[in-house]
């Protein structure tokens, strides 16, 4: 199983990334988590437009799902004129209206589901898309928000992605025994304290330790956030590998 990190900035893209989106294959099946802002420019330096198997979106902010309304216009027009096929797309309840609204006057009322079958996420779902079995917990955020774990049944490999996420016992049951845990960071600690928002450093690196993760990395840090210091912050607590999330950082499990 293979992680790439399309984007990694939180709330909006930095001068060096694309917003939050993380690409997952094995296999020769892809799954793209969240799809934000500049994300689907970024994509493409690592697979096609129409690669994709799946998209699965944490949550419906902007910097996690925004670059659904470009990709939708590249599957509804494709330029050699067929229309692509339906792929799976996860979502909270909502996800469909949420990009109509963003895209705003599409051909019909019933366009997006055209090119995206949308299914609806739910706390403690578990289903299998190609080589992988997923299963979701919905996390501390002021809108209906989901962490992922993707495991790679062929080998065992676990992947967990936070989304956003304040301090979550459901969360850390999750990320149990994690071999890579990919978890947001975008508060610094002892600066933002907002309940059931985000994480700061120190919280993502107890979180993983409590976990008994085998690897964390950092992730969604805001451009205004210093990630060196999160990143120093999460080492103090957790024993194991951290380090801060890059555009185009690969990662074999």
């Amino acid at each position: 199983m293979k992680l790439i990190v399309v984007g990694c900035s939180g709330s909006f893209p930095s001068p060096d990334s694309a917003c939050s989106s993380y690409l997952v294959e094995a296999d020769g099946y892809r799954l793209l988590l969240d799809m934000g802002n500049g994300a689907l420019g970024a994509l493409q330096r690592h697979c096609g437009l129409y690669d994709l198997d799946a998209v699965a979106l944490s949550h419906l902010h902007a910097d996690h799902c925004i670059d659904m309304c470009g990709y939708f216009v590249a599957r509804y027009y494709r330029h050699d004129g067929g229309r692509c096929p339906q792929i799976p797309v996860y979502g909270p309840e909502g996800t469909e209206r949420r990009l109509a609204t963003a895209y705003g006057d599409t051909p019909h009322d019933t366009a997006l589901s055209e090119v995206f079958d949308f299914r609806t996420l739910a706390p403690r779902d578990r289903f299998e898309l190609g080589p992988f079995t997923v299963r979701t917990e919905r996390v501390a955020h002021p809108v209906e928000a989901y962490a992922f774990r993707i495991e790679h049944r062929a080998t065992g490999r676990t992947l967990v992605y936070s989304g956003d996420s304040g301090p979550s016992r459901a969360l850390e049951t999750l990320a149990t025994g994690a071999d890579l845990f990919l978890c947001e960071a975008s508060f610094t600690h002892g600066k933002e304290n907002i309940p059931d928002l985000h994480l700061n450093g120190r919280e993502a690196g107890e979180l993983a330790a409590r976990a008994g993760a085998g690897r964390l990395v950092l992730t969604h840090v805001p451009p205004w956030t210093d990630g060196q210091i999160n990143l120093r912050d999460a080492k103090t607590v957790f024993d194991g590998p951290v380090e801060l999330a890059r555009p185009d950082a690969v990662y074999e499990l």
